[in-house]
This record gives C-alpha cells, structure tokens and sequence, in this order.
C-alpha cells in the first residue's frame, strides 16, 4: 500500500454501520421484536433487510421497507422499531471490526477523531458506550439530532471544530456522495455493506489498513 496519504489529513471522520461496527443480527431481531407488537406489518426483518437499507437516512428507512403502510402507522412502527433497537444494542450492542481499539489508538495520536452516521439519537452514544472507545472521539453528528442529511453533517463537524484538512471512511455509495458534498475526500472501507466503484482516494479491505495508509 502506498504511504501517500500520510501527513495530509488533520482529521477523520468516520461512518458508523458497516465502517466501525455491524449491529444489522441485532437492529434485525429488534425490527422483528417491534413487528410482533403490532398488526399492519407483514414483512419479516432479516439481517439482509437491514443491510439493504445500511446508510439511508433513518425516516428514509421505513418509507423504503414499508411503502403500502400508511404514513400514520409507519410512523408509529417507527417510534416502537427505534425504541426497541436502542434497547437492544444497549445489551447487546454489535459486531466491532477487528483491530478497532489498536487503529483508533494509533489514529487518535496523529488525527482527530470523529464519528457522523445517518442513524436515530442515541445510536452513536450507544455504539460509543458498548464499545467503550468514547474517548478516541472528539465530536459525533447524526441525523437524529437535527433531520439533516449526511452531508450537512459532515459540515458541520468540519466547520464546529475547526477542520482544515478532513477524510472520510465510509462504506457506501451513500457515504462517497455524501462526503463529496460536503468537499471532503473520501476513503472507501470495501469490508462493510456497499460498493463504491470510483471516486475514493483510497480503498481498505481491513480497518486496521488504515494504520499503514494514514
């Protein structure tokens, strides 16, 4: 791997679902617990159904899985699904990808540390809570906290604390359009949910990949 990258970032910024970690057995099986508590819902949540929508905003996410329900019951579904999914990541949390702790270790002496995601309020919290490696991060923004898009996130971490010279580590296209309108570069972590065919400055099959390349 080239060592081109070195030295010419002051910060990252990090995706959280499929870059970090992989909570989709958990966020399934609390989708599927919130399903049995109501009776307008049909379709079964599967770890395949939540990978399909990894990186979507979160209101996005059930007008995708659920169009035929009425916006009234897909709202209400939605309040028992996000209630139900923070209950069980508080217990159970997710998957962290190997060699989290070291990368983060070693990232956080040379870069600032950040995390925005598309997910609900509290989901980083809870991901930085179970993992217990809050204190790697300076700052984090996600779409629960003021219904904007990804990119308008990303600003706002660059501009709050000051950024000159961000990346990006996500795994979706999402992720890819999302830091090129905030006018950040982009690195594509090809281990999570999506594909990226062109645009990153780089591409990581491992996390720790990140240790060499940075």
């Amino acid at each position: 791997m080239n060592n081109s990258l070195k030295n010419k970032f002051d910060s990252i910024i990090f995706d959280l679902d499929g870059t970090l970690w992989d909570s989709t057995g958990n966020v399934a099986e609390a989708w599927q617990a919130a399903k049995n508590e109501v009776d307008y819902i049909d379709l079964d949540f599967t770890i395949e159904t939540v990978r399909s929508i990894t990186g979507m905003a979160y209101n996005a996410i059930f007008e995708k899985l659920l169009p035929l329900v009425n916006e009234e019951q897909r709202n209400d579904f939605k309040g028992i699904a996000s209630v139900k999914e923070i209950e069980m990541l508080q217990r159970n949390g997710g998957q962290l990808y190997p060699h989290l702790q070291e990368t983060l270790a070693y990232l956080g002496t040379k870069y600032k540390l950040f995390v925005v995601s598309n997910c609900q309020s509290n989901y980083i919290e809870t991901f930085l809570e179970f993992s217990q490696l809050g204190h790697y991060f300076l700052g984090h923004q996600c779409y629960g906290t003021k219904g904007q898009p990804k990119a308008e996130n990303i600003k706002d971490i660059v501009n709050d604390y000051q950024l000159t010279a961000p990346v990006y580590v996500g795994d979706t296209t999402g992720d890819y359009e999302s830091s090129t309108k905030a006018g950040v570069p982009f690195i594509f972590a090809s281990y999570g949910f999506g594909v990226v065919e062109s645009g990153q400055i780089a591409t990581i099959d491992r996390l720790s990949e990140l240790i060499e390349l940075l």
